[in-house]
């Protein structure tokens, strides 16, 4: 009897399945296997794993967050649109309407912040002036944004390809790229607790880290070409940067998502915005399970991370000033951690804590890059 009790949640998950989820998930994994027989001689055997165990990850997270279900097929079907214009040529991207004005990589990146914008201004609307339909038209054009932006970096990934095979990679290589990584990153776990809590109003606050990360990118864009498809240095031309750093954006995202709840929190306990947040404790929630989440993603990120650089240096670990700084940022969250669960650390204290692992976080994300220098140069302003 206790046994079966054991087993029970699992059973009752699986059974609350419905007939679309498994369709779902067979349509996953029958299109990583197309893919698999398309390009599997262009892969290694690490690549191999990773696109297999994709399908049932994403087929994980679409049963458990229906969203995605719908959010993956439109960018299947934007990016293969696009790719399907370029008919093997880069030249398409100035001669075809679609792609000069919507579906090559820069004009999707350049769509994604202007909807990040709007979607603040929405969210702030909807905020100030009690307007749930201002809130509703930000969650909206932040969807748009998420759809735009992924869209752009699938295709640029494919141009890569085009501008050389041997320059082609995923583009979470240089701090253009990584800025588009974080926005998607951010906004969708916003997008995520905004459903699961049922309210929109943290949108103003989590907009505006976002709306900083895309205003910092259209600079970094105009005034170093940094749009410019660059091959791969030789540290960088590894299987390992596939999942080291998008698990390590999703730690930065989250992290800043936390901070940006933390100053909402703070806003309400002191009175201010009383009747227009959630209630103190569902900030609180929402500030702790994202610093968990990002937290496991960042040990996981840290440890591929050491992995990498045995691979490419010999050592696992050197003390470059971006290695120090990432360590840093784990000592903090672990600490936060730590007093939360061992101690019950709550309200004020916890708050500006996760608000000052902001600053934390944005020094070892970019401020390394921008004052120091090490092995880690590749990424410097």
């Amino acid at each position: 009897m206790e046994l079966t009790q054991n087993y029970t949640p699992y059973q009752g998950f699986f059974k609350r399945l419905t007939i679309a989820d498994w369709l779902y998930a067979v349509a996953l994994c029958m299109a990583s296997l197309f893919a698999l027989s398309r390009f599997g001689a262009h892969m290694d055997v690490y690549e191999k794993a990773i696109l297999l165990l994709a399908a049932p990850t994403f087929a994980w997270l679409g049963w458990h967050w229906k969203s995605v279900r719908v959010l993956i097929p439109v960018l299947a079907m934007l990016s293969l649109l696009a790719i399907q214009m370029y008919d093997g040529s880069l030249d398409m991207a100035n001669k075809k309407f679609l792609l000069k004005y919507l579906l090559s990589s820069q004009s999707a990146i350049l769509w994604m912040s202007t909807l990040f914008f709007l979607s603040t201004l929405f969210y702030w609307g909807g905020l100030l002036m009690r307007s749930e339909t201002g809130s509703s038209i930000g969650s909206m054009l932040c969807w748009a944004a998420v759809v735009m932006g992924f869209t752009g970096m699938l295709v640029r990934w494919y141009e890569s390809y085009l501008v050389g095979t041997d320059v082609g990679h995923i583009p979470v290589s240089n701090l253009y790229e990584v800025f588009i990584l974080f926005s998607m990153i951010t906004a969708l776990f916003y997008l995520y607790y905004e459903q699961q809590y049922r309210t929109r109003q943290l949108g103003s606050f989590v907009l505006l880290v976002i709306s900083a990360a895309v205003g910092f990118l259209l600079w970094y864009t105009v005034s170093r070409d940094a749009a410019e498809i660059q091959p791969l240095v030789p540290a960088l031309q590894s299987w390992w940067m596939k999942i080291h750093v998008p698990a390590n954006f999703i730690g930065y995202g989250t992290f800043s998502l936390a901070a940006m709840v933390a100053l909402a929190y703070l806003l309400k306990s002191k009175g201010m915005l009383q009747d227009r947040l959630p209630s103190l404790e569902v900030l609180d929630d929402v500030m702790y399970k994202a610093i968990a989440v990002g937290f496991a993603f960042f040990t996981i990120a840290t440890i591929l991370g050491a992995l990498w650089a045995a691979d490419a240096w010999g050592g696992y670990w050197s003390w470059d000033p971006k290695e120090t700084w990432a360590l840093i940022v784990w000592l903090n969250y672990a600490a936060w951690l730590h007093m939360r669960l061992m101690k019950g650390l709550r309200g004020q204290v916890a708050a500006w804590w996760a608000l000052v692992g902001l600053l934390v976080t944005t020094f070892a994300f970019l401020g390394v890059n921008m004052f120091l220098s090490g092995l880690h140069s590749y990424g410097t302003l």
